[in-house]
């Protein structure tokens, strides 16, 4: 046994030791971890994209603000701050997809806490919305 410290992870089956520092269970570094990362982050995409509606929908915003962000007369800053918003509407729609994987993977079982997670990334998505209506609002509207 390692002289690393440890914490005992017990399961139906087996118990295994498993390394109290996450770091020893990465397994990569340098370019190659860079490289396996941008292939999880691509398979993430694919299946946000075939999985959420709600993502597809953010897409197609996207396809349609960001060149829009082009044609309006605003300053390279606005630019920037108009076609970032639309981008975290996505990341945000991401992060509630995900948490609404991770609840339906633990269990359908309908549960409070379970609900109250799935509730807050909805809130999430929500103010997301809010915020690129907003600051759209405020720089293209004189």
């Amino acid at each position: 046994m390692s002289s690393e410290p440890t914490c005992a992870a017990t399961d139906a089956v087996a118990s295994v030791d498993v390394p109290a520092d996450g770091a020893a269970l990465k397994g990569r570094s340098g370019l190659a971890r860079i490289w396996y990362a941008s292939g999880y982050s691509a398979a993430g995409l694919k299946a946000a994209y075939r999985g959420e509606a709600a993502f597809r929908q953010l897409v197609l915003l996207n396809l349609l603000l960001i060149p829009l962000a082009f044609l309006f007369d605003v300053s390279r800053v606005e630019r920037a701050v108009l076609i970032a918003v639309v981008f975290l509407g996505l990341i945000v729609e991401l992060l509630n997809s995900a948490i609404e994987a991770t609840v339906d993977r633990i269990s359908f079982e309908l549960h409070p806490l379970a609900k109250q997670a799935k509730d807050m990334g909805s809130a999430a998505q929500l103010l997301a919305l809010c915020l690129i209506g907003l600051v759209w609002a405020v720089i293209l509207i004189p």
